[in-house]
């Protein structure tokens, strides 16, 4: 995992982009620690990091909610091994909530839980776009702030 880090750090935002998309994804990365390189020890632009970084981890979590479209609540739910409790709990809460639970995409490992089952409960996509993008825009605009911070 270090070396793809390594990797990624070199090719500065892109680097940053392609980090985020994988970590949007049902891919295990940290693109925290690719921002964090980034930006303690480069001259890359917070603003522009933060951009990028978002782009591509709302890309990531709209390739789940696609792949969420693909299948039934039932086969998803036996993937993830979520019980029938579970999966009742999240019904509701997405037709409670429908396409505003994408801000919450933005939580680790949970993120890419809660794009799936939007995607399976057809949850309205614009909404999810635009909720998702906020959550994880606001994640790394915080991240950015502080290791910029810390380090300059």
């Amino acid at each position: 995992m270090e070396l793809l880090n390594e990797f990624l750090i070199q090719y500065g935002y892109a680097g940053m982009c392609i980090a985020a998309f994988l970590a949007g994804s049902f891919v295990p990365f940290n693109s925290e620690v690719v921002m964090a390189a980034l930006l303690a020890a480069s001259d890359m632009n917070p603003w522009l990091t933060v951009i990028w970084g978002t782009v591509g981890n709302v890309a990531g979590a709209m390739f789940n909610y696609y792949i969420g479209r693909l299948g039934d609540p039932d086969s998803i739910a036996k993937r993830i091994h979520l019980k029938k409790s579970g999966v009742e709990r999240v019904n509701h809460l997405v037709r409670k909530f429908g396409g505003l639970m994408g801000f919450f995409t933005f939580l680790p490992a949970i993120g890419t839980v809660i794009c799936l089952v939007l995607g399976v409960m057809r949850a309205n996509p614009f909404v999810v776009l635009i909720t998702s993008t906020i959550g994880k825009f606001l994640r790394y605009a915080i991240l950015a702030y502080m290791v910029f911070s810390l380090a300059h």
